[in-house]
């Protein structure tokens, strides 16, 4: 086999049409093999060249379809942080596709087991999955990003299989695949709810734990990364010797076509090689000290902010360079429109603390491609001061974790609660507005993969996952009371109501607040993990959509929400409430009130147990211009909060607000909607509801 020279750049495997060049970082190795896999077994051949610690190669006649490898010479000393082993094959940290997944065995780990001191010389190739070049031509034709503007979006999180597995439209042999998203059945769903982005749990090729496996679970969620550029290949209908990557494109592709965006959920915080005790597949055995913080004073060990066994160095310019490559590959050549960032604290820490000027973000910031798409951090990890909601810098929204916390008590009925929950409903300034952000900083959300769905927030005061084989230790600890008058399922007709009255009363405040609403997939349908609110090695029908079962009337209500939202821009404001009068109107833009419909006044917001508020918003008020610099104006709206758990009588504002009202909406009685009201006149809100009115007649 004829092997050229190659080139540094670019990293992984890279076919030109001729032949593939092959590139890998490795700066403490002496000598680096590609191994290539066939029929006939293994070829390996030595790297011969390096250039900036980069070993690289040409091979002509070498395509797309071809499995690879790479084995690593260099020093073995752990407690120098040194951990090269030639017996163990490596995955391409650049691969593109991924064939197979990893055959638990002592082979894979680099002691003996028994003997952690150990080094394992035992071949591993027989038992790791295999690198794929792929083919990187693929016909979008006329592809266009959708660009919905970040006020204007609704994210639904969701889980490829998940969303697909069950769905009795989508062909059998397509069910929990990249095509099945892409299935007309599922596109078609998907914009009658009206949402405008799918944010996809990890596609990232990722792996399932041996402690899983050895008790039949499996990694479903997939936050447990190993290759940054590969979809993951157990989502693929039509293959996983590059196929994947067509399908992962056509299915981006189609939802483009329907005006949806595809934000990824990735991991680069850390990887599924763990700690000292983990597995040895690929960048541990390729540079172990570059790519992984180790404890200073004894680097055998890894320094872990991620309660996952290793965190990715964020301060060596070569993991910098893989996590921009990985996410400029996925816009430029995969099309997606935007990133979720696991743990994104992690990725600040330039040191000890948290940084939101360290190098990632200056990287991100000044990178032409990736700042150009929607980016939005978990804003925690689990290292001391990791909790930084509203700290990231201006180009970043965030998943607001105080929007959910303080919602959830408001509804709940906690005390002291009217201050926080009037913040989270109009876009959280005291988050975002003094760093120069908007009201879309915020990423709204009451429930996401991880936790309750929504039906069993409302439903179970415990969690139940004992299915996960951790004696019910792991997830939340627990959920506070709903008052739901049971635990679990029942068919009380009260109790049903009143849950059924709660997911509506949340929808609702989360589809009309400022800021970025995120809908977990599912809970307009009522979906239920049983009270599962750990459900991460649930690759099952706790985790799965049962769409057979789904409740088509909050389906509706959910979908009538979105669209009140999308007809409406006083719901989705792209300044903060300012509460002064603008173009000279007569009242404010926003109006605070009690239930006697007097305005809410400083004593009014320190009172710790009232339980109800009343809020205008100025429909021609709002400071937004159009495309074209025309000034933006709507409806005016009343919205009615009772969280207390009996009825609750209000008075609506005097004239100066408006004159009559119309109900548009009653998350108690949807019979009453349409009612005409006028100022000053009482009506009662049932307990734990949301009314909604419109000013007019």
């Amino acid at each position: 086999m004829q092997v050229w020279p190659g080139q540094p750049y670019p990293l992984g495997a890279t076919y030109d049409g001729a032949g593939t060049n092959f590139s890998v970082f490795s700066e403490v190795a002496g000598k680096v093999e590609l191994c290539l896999f066939d029929e006939s077994g293994e070829t390996r051949i030595q790297m011969p060249e390096v250039t900036a610690f980069c070993w690289h190669c040409y091979l002509p006649g070498v395509g797309p379809g071809q499995r690879y490898g790479f084995r690593v010479h260099g020093p073995y000393n752990p407690a120098d942080g040194d951990r090269c082993n030639p017996a163990k094959l490596l995955l391409d940290p650049y691969a593109k596709a991924v064939e197979g997944q990893v055959k638990w065995s002592e082979a894979v780990f680099p002691y003996r087991f028994g003997a952690p001191d150990s080094m394992n010389q035992a071949d591993s190739a027989a038992a790791m999955p295999k690198a794929v070049v792929t083919n990187p031509y693929f016909d979008w034709a006329n592809d266009r990003p959708p660009a919905s503007p970040y006020h204007e979006a609704v994210i639904y999180e969701v889980h490829v299989k998940g969303l697909t597995k069950r769905h009795p439209g989508v062909p059998e042999e397509l069910r929990g695949t990249y095509a099945g998203i892409a299935h007309p059945a599922i596109v078609d769903y998907l914009k009658m709810l009206g949402v405008t982005a799918v944010e996809l749990l990890p596609v990232h090729q990722f792996i399932h734990d041996s402690h899983l496996e050895s008790k039949g679970l499996r990694n479903y969620w997939g936050y447990n990364s190993i290759a940054y550029l590969a979809p993951h290949n157990e989502y693929s209908a039509t293959g996983q010797v590059g196929q994947q990557v067509q399908e992962f494109k056509q299915m981006v592709k189609t939802l483009h076509e329907a005006g949806i965006e595809v934000i990824l959920d990735v991991v680069y915080n850390h990887t599924a090689e763990g700690n000292h005790m983990g597995p040895v597949m690929s960048m541990k055995g390729i540079d172990n000290a570059g790519y992984y913080r180790l404890v200073d004073a004894d680097k055998r060990y890894y320094y872990d902010t991620t309660g996952t066994g290793n965190s990715l160095d964020m301060r060596h310019p070569h993991v910098l360079q893989l996590i921009m490559d990985s996410l400029r590959y996925w816009v430029t050549d995969m099309h997606v429109d935007g990133f979720r960032f696991d743990l994104a604290a992690a990725l600040a820490r330039q040191f000890h603390e948290v940084d939101r000027l360290s190098a990632f973000f200056d990287l991100i910031q000044q990178d032409p491609v990736v700042s150009q798409v929607k980016l939005i951090a978990e804003p925690w990890d689990l290292g001391e001061g990791g909790y930084q909601v509203g700290s990231f810098p201006p180009l970043w929204s965030e998943w607001n974790g105080k929007y959910r916390d303080h919602v959830r008590d408001f509804w709940r009925g906690e005390d002291k609660t009217l201050d926080e929950f009037a913040y989270r409903f109009t876009g959280s300034s005291d988050l975002y507005e003094s760093g120069g952000r908007r009201p879309f900083a915020s990423v709204n959300f009451i429930t996401a993969h991880d936790g309750f769905t929504l039906a069993d927030l409302v439903s179970y005061n415990e969690k139940h996952n004992e299915a996960n084989g951790e004696g019910n230790n792991d997830g939340e600890s627990f959920n506070r009371s709903w008052n739901c008058g049971a635990e679990g399922p029942t068919d009380d007709p009260v109790v049903v109501e009143l849950r059924a009255r709660q997911e509506r009363s949340l929808l609702a405040t989360l589809l009309l607040s400022q800021g970025v609403p995120m809908l977990l997939g599912g809970d307009e349908m009522g979906r239920t993990q049983g009270g599962n609110n750990n459900a991460y090695c649930q690759d099952n029908e706790v985790s799965w959509f049962d769409w057979e079962q789904q409740d088509g009337a909050l389906v509706a209500f959910t979908q009538r929400l979105i669209n009140l939202r999308k007809s409406h821009p006083v719901f989705r404001r792209r300044h903060f409430f300012q509460g002064q009068t603008l173009h000279g109107d007569d009242v404010s833009d926003i109006a605070w009130f009690r239930t006697d419909g007097t305005q809410m006044t400083d004593t009014d917001w320190r009172e710790g147990y009232a339980k109800t508020l009343g809020v205008f918003l100025n429909g021609d008020a709002i400071p937004d211009l159009g495309a074209r610099g025309e000034r933006i104006t709507d409806d005016s709206f009343l919205v009615l909060f009772n969280a207390h758990f009996e009825a609750v009588d209000f008075v609506l504002p005097a004239e100066q607000y408006g004159e009559r009202w119309v109900k548009v909406l009653d998350t108690a009685d949807s019979f009453d909607e349409g009612r005409q009201c006028k100022a000053d006149e009482t009506l009662a809100v049932e307990s734990r509801s949301l009314v909604l009115f419109r000013r007019g007649g």
